[in-house]
C-alpha cells in the first residue's frame, strides 16, 4: 500500500507541474492553450537532444524551459495576440499550431519512440519498500514550481501587474500597466513551464511526437476544476491523481486513464466554478 500511496503523490506532482503552465495562461488570458501538449513535447525532445549531447541535467532543464518560452513568445505575438476577444478561435488556432509543431517534430526526429535515461537512477528504501528515486524527485520539483509560481505572483512587479490584469484589465491599463507585455510574458512563461514539465517527465515516459496529447486532456480538466486557483490546482491534482492511481491499480489501467476526465466532468456539473471557491 505504501507503493500505491507514493505512486499517487508522485503522479499528482507530475500532473501539477504539467498543468501549472496551462493554469497561468488561462488565469491571465482566459483561453485554453491547446498547443500546451506540443510545447511539452518540445521540452521532451530538448531533453532527448541534451542527453544525446551528454549535457548535465542542470543545463538540460533551463534549455528546455527556454525552448518552450521562445516558442510560446512567438506564438503569442504571431497568433494569439489577435484572438484575445475570440477565445474559441484562439482554442482552434492553438490546437492547429499543436498539430503543425507535432509534424515538424516528426520531420526532424522521426516517428520512432525514444527514451531518455533518468539523471538519478536506482531506488530509495522507505519503510521497507524500495521506490524509484527519480519519481520522488518529481515531488521536490512540484514543490519548487509551486513556490516559484507563488513567489512570482506575490513578490514581483510582474506578479502584481498580472493580478491587476486578471482582476480588471481596463483599470490596470488606466494605471499604466502594459497588458500586452504582461500577456506576452505570461504566455511565454506558461509555454516554458510546459516544456520544462516535458523534460522532467521524459525519463518516466517514452518520447514521441504525440506524447503530450494524453497529458493535455488531464491538465485541461484539472485547470477547469481548479477554477484558476494555484492552491485549488494542487488539491485537484492530489485528489484526482490519487483516484487515477487507485483505479489503474485495482480496477483497470484503461479506466484509470479516463478517471480524471470523468471525475472532473462530474465536479464541474455540480460546481461549474470548480474548487476555487469551495
Amino acid at each position: 500500500m505504501l507503493t500505491v500511496a507514493l505512486d499517487a503523490v508522485t503522479t499528482a506532482a507530475m500532473l501539477f507541474i504539467i498543468a501549472a503552465g496551462l493554469l497561468i495562461v488561462f488565469g491571465v488570458m482566459k483561453i485554453i492553450n491547446f498547443a500546451h501538449a506540443a510545447f511539452l513535447t518540445v521540452g521532451a525532445y530538448a531533453a532527448l537532444v541534451g542527453a544525446q549531447l551528454n549535457l548535465p541535467w542542470f543545463l538540460v532543464l533551463p534549455l528546455a524551459f527556454a525552448a518552450g518560452a521562445v516558442c510560446g513568445g512567438i506564438t503569442e505575438v504571431v497568433i494569439v495576440r489577435r484572438l484575445y476577444k475570440r477565445p474559441l478561435d484562439a482554442i482552434l488556432a492553438t490546437w492547429g499550431l499543436g498539430i503543425v509543431l507535432g509534424q515538424l517534430i516528426t520531420l526532424m526526429f522521426g516517428r520512432e519512440v525514444q527514451f531518455v535515461q533518468a539523471p538519478i537512477s536506482g531506488t530509495v528504501h522507505l519503510l521497507g519498500t524500495d521506490y524509484s528515486a527519480y519519481r520522488l524527485v518529481m515531488i521536490v520539483a512540484a514543490v519548487i514550481v509551486a513556490l516559484l509560481f507563488a513567489g512570482l505572483l506575490n513578490g514581483t512587479r510582474l506578479g502584481l501587474s498580472t493580478k491587476a490584469v486578471i482582476m480588471n484589465e481596463m483599470l490596470a491599463q488606466g494605471l499604466g500597466v502594459d497588458s500586452s507585455r504582461v500577456r506576452l510574458i505570461t504566455f511565454a512563461l506558461g509555454s516554458g513551464l510546459a516544456a520544462l514539465s516535458g523534460a522532467l517527465i521524459t525519463p518516466l515516459s517514452s518520447v514521441d511526437p504525440n506524447m503530450g496529447v494524453p497529458w493535455l486532456i488531464g491538465a485541461f480538466m484539472l485547470v477547469m476544476v481548479s477554477g484558476g486557483s494555484l492552491l485549488a490546482l494542487a488539491g485537484s491534482c492530489l485528489v484526482l491523481g490519487t483516484l487515477q492511481v487507485l483505479v489503474s491499480t485495482f480496477v483497470n489501467p484503461i479506466l484509470g486513464g479516463l478517471t480524471i476526465a470523468i471525475c472532473a466532468a462530474i465536479v464541474l456539473r455540480i460546481r461549474p466554478e470548480g474548487f476555487a471557491r469551495a
